[in-house]
């Protein structure tokens, strides 16, 4: 065997389970794809999220705060080994209301949330006044905004290149431009190069290439692409303290306008109208970013369930196959690395992670 686990897609997700492995004392393997493959790990928003998941399922809410939580040790524990800092803040973020009946709305969905949770579910609610007192920079047209305080953001780059960095320093094997295009029980893993590499075990969290290599490994995969837009601007002075889930302040100065939920299948190109329509929305909010200079735009593929839930499952066909695929690997990333490698082991303090497998899906 080449390894004990082979991770089969080397985004934050495959590298978050790679170096939770190697901790654990693990020989693990990281098969990478083409630069041409769709990569959520470098088009995402970078924000360690909590609010608003889970209002339908209390347990991914649970399993977002858990991960939120573990966090700051995480990205700590990542600097002193990388010399890396990921720039994480955790100080709260906010969601933004432009209408007042809306905001009402999703108060009531919180605190219904809140009383699933025992309590345990830490936001206020900032009327326009309130909320200007906390951003300054803020607009007119902002009836007010929901501020949980378990919310924050990250570099996701620096995350990527901490976690790639310190996989190699513990031996971990990171191997790039190597496209699975077959994987058959034992298990030996086979390339678009025709390279073959055999590990005892085997997790596909390859995002969007799951769809087509599941079915191999006995999955449903039931996965969708989901496009979202994103623009950055030229280096800015200080505009907001905070940030939300549709504009930040990255910590190098420009500021990340995003929001866009498109069903458009596996297309990550750019369109004007919907660049338009994010920017609009980001100007009524922080009205000086009408005078800002746009310098990048993308577009990225989200990887959706159909409830929007992680899943984690052992193949019911190939024992030692795993699946483990979600669209908030960055929120995810200290569960991924701390919490899922006692799963994979089947630990006895392993977390219970039913109400993430497939067969929900199968239920419904």
């Amino acid at each position: 065997m080449d390894a004990d686990y082979a991770i089969i897609g080397g985004g934050v997700v495959g590298l978050s389970l790679a170096w939770g492995l190697l901790k654990r004392g693990h020989r693990v393997l990281v098969l990478d794809g083409s630069d041409g493959s769709f990569r959520a790990s470098r088009g995402n928003f970078g924000l360690v999220w909590v609010q608003s998941k889970g209002l339908n399922e209390p347990a991914y809410a649970r399993w977002s705060q858990r991960s939120a939580g573990l966090w700051r040790d995480f990205a700590a524990e990542l600097a002193d080994a990388t010399g890396r800092d990921l720039g994480l803040q955790q100080q709260g973020g906010y969601d933004f209301h432009l209408d007042e009946a809306e905001l009402e709305a999703k108060v009531r969905q919180y605190e219904a949330l809140k009383d699933q949770l025992g309590g345990d579910y830490p936001f206020e609610v900032l009327g326009h006044n309130a909320l200007k007192r906390e951003e300054p920079n803020i607009g007119p047209r902002v009836a007010g905004a929901i501020l949980h305080a378990q919310d924050g953001h990250v570099n996701p780059l620096k995350l990527l290149q901490a976690l790639a960095d310190d996989v190699r320093r513990m031996g971990g094997r990171v191997l790039t431009g190597q496209t699975v295009t077959d994987i058959v029980p034992g298990f030996a893993v086979t390339c678009a190069d025709g390279t073959t590499h055999r590990a005892a075990r085997v997790v596909l969290s390859a995002g969007l290439g799951a769809m087509e290599l599941g079915p191999k490994l006995g999955f449903a995969a039931p996965i969708r692409p989901q496009r979202g837009q994103v623009l950055i601007t030229e280096k800015l002075p200080k505009l907001m303290n905070r940030p939300s889930g549709i504009i930040r302040q990255v910590d190098e100065g420009g500021v990340q306008i995003g929001d866009s939920k498109e069903e458009v299948g596996l297309d990550d190109s750019v369109t004007l109208d919907t660049a338009a329509q994010i920017a609009a929305r980001a100007v009524k909010v922080y009205p000086d970013l009408a005078r800002a200079q746009l310098v990048r735009s993308w577009g990225a593929l989200r990887i959706m369930s159909p409830d929007g839930l992680p899943i984690y499952q052992q193949s019911p066909t190939m024992p030692g196959a795993y699946l483990v695929t979600c669209h908030s690997g960055i929120t995810l990333a200290a569960n991924h690395a701390r919490e899922l490698p006692l799963w994979l082991d089947g630990a006895a303090d392993a977390p219970d992670l039913e109400v993430f497998s497939e067969r929900r899906f199968a239920v419904s």
